[in-house]
């Protein structure tokens, strides 16, 4: 039998599951949002009588140890019209929220690497900054350019995966990319409101 390496706690009680939670402020939904499981599951460990093992087990002395760290992955309530995440792969790296009528731009970095976040080094971006990443990052702000670039690029509307077949550099690297969907939305909601036109909310 080998050895063991670690000095680990094996398992954790359903009182030590639900003292964790409370210390976190979280809900059981909340706290099964950021273990990644349901709430049911939540549920389960906090039964009496349940003993969680393995990398369950060790998450939650992870958890313990830092709660502090969770701080910086809670993403806070949406105040402004616009909410896109900047994203390198599956990794959320930037959220940006946007009040475009307002010029107000607010950021939350989720990764510290400099290179992959939306504005590199600046924490708080301008109106113009943000104008500049939708051009430098994604493609030109305004609807008829947008559709020129896509027919360009034989494209029939933006997608992440067709953008990532046809792209001559003028979008997002494609491991950055940010929804296309959301991104048509954006520019649509753009334009009306530069003509008054009712604004369309997106996440």
């Amino acid at each position: 039998m080998d050895e063991k390496k670690f000095a680990i706690k094996e398992t954790v009680s359903a009182e030590e599951v639900k003292m964790l939670r409370k210390k976190l402020g979280l809900t059981q939904r909340d706290f099964a949002g950021l273990l990644g499981c349901s709430k049911p599951t939540v549920e389960r460990l906090e039964r009496e009588g349940t003993v969680t093992k393995g990398p369950m087990a060790l998450l939650m002395k992870l958890l313990d140890r830092d709660a502090e760290y969770i701080q910086t992955l809670m993403i806070p309530p949406r105040e402004l019209p616009v909410r896109i995440w900047y994203m390198y792969k599956d990794t959320p790296c930037t959220l940006i929220d946007v009040d475009e009528m307002q010029k107000i731009v607010h950021i939350r970095n989720y990764v510290d690497n400099i290179q992959f976040r939306a504005f590199g080094i600046k924490e708080n971006p301008t109106i113009e900054d943000y104008n500049e990443f939708l051009e430098s990052r994604c493609f030109p702000r305004t609807r008829a350019k947008m559709n020129l670039v896509l027919r360009d690029l034989g494209v029939p509307f933006y997608d992440s995966e067709n953008r990532g077949k046809n792209g001559r550099g003028r979008f997002l690297d494609q491991d950055r990319a940010i929804g296309g969907m959301a991104m048509i939305e954006l520019f649509e909601q753009n334009e009306r409101m530069q003509d008054g036109s009712p604004q369309k909310e997106i996440s």
